[in-house]
């Protein structure tokens, strides 16, 4: 089967077995999560001078439906500036209408829609690791790096490691995401309390869940923000 086929068809069985409110808001591990991604992302922009967003060119690869453009909003971006691209209609769709002003694509993440050097800030949040063919993992990563402008960055959030039960899904280490972007600076933070910790203990208490996150053995993902050199 082809790898974007595979993709789409891993992400409509994802959507069928997943309850519905398995990443609800009400759910305390899931404020916790986003709370703590939020964090280390934002520390990784503020590090290198990315802030203020207010003129800053964003997209967001494999956007599904507009979360982490609607984060880059409240953050100072502007919605003009926000471009994104999702394989999947639905989840475009409904990024359409939470952003009518964003620039919204459906389609394959290894043709992206915009010009070269068009965009200061590309990000990618646990895109790669549903892919699993090598090829279209590195024109994907090329792409991200054809349409980022000269001083521009590109924001990694993905898992570290694979899962033996999910074969459709695959870790990515630093030597890993080095040799997608060769040649680039890259600056790693380990990130993300497990998520069979997370649900039993943030739900009971952030601060355990902070302290455990803290050692980072038991840290599943890692962020990184690249720039080319």
């Amino acid at each position: 089967m082809d790898e974007i086929a595979r993709i789409r068809e891993e992400y409509e069985s994802r959507d069928r077995r997943v309850p519905t409110d398995f990443y609800a808001w009400h759910r305390e591990e899931i404020q916790y999560w986003q709370a703590c991604v939020s964090r280390v992302c934002a520390r990784l922009l503020h590090t290198a001078g990315v802030f203020p967003l207010s003129e800053t060119t964003i997209a967001d690869i494999g956007c599904g439906n507009g979360q982490w453009l609607l984060e880059f909003l409240q953050w100072g971006a502007t919605p003009r500036n926000l471009h994104g691209i999702d394989l999947m209609d639905e989840r475009i769709s409904l990024a359409r209408e939470r952003l009518p002003q964003a620039d919204l694509h459906c389609g394959d993440a290894r043709k992206l829609p915009w010009p070269d050097r068009s965009l200061d800030l590309v990000t990618q949040f646990t895109l790669f690791s549903s892919i699993l063919d090598s090829a279209v993992q590195k024109a994907v990563a090329a792409e991200m790096l054809r349409v980022l402008r000269p001083g521009g960055h590109i924001l990694w959030y993905d898992l570290r490691y694979s899962n033996p039960g999910r074969a459709a899904v695959r870790g990515f280490n630093r030597d890993d995401i080095r040799r997608l972007f060769p040649g680039c600076a890259i600056r790693f933070e380990t990130t993300t309390l497990a998520p069979p910790l997370s649900r039993l203990v943030a739900r009971r208490s952030w601060t355990v869940a902070a302290m455990l996150e803290s050692l980072g053995f038991t840290c599943t993902h890692l962020a990184a923000l690249i720039r080319p050199q």
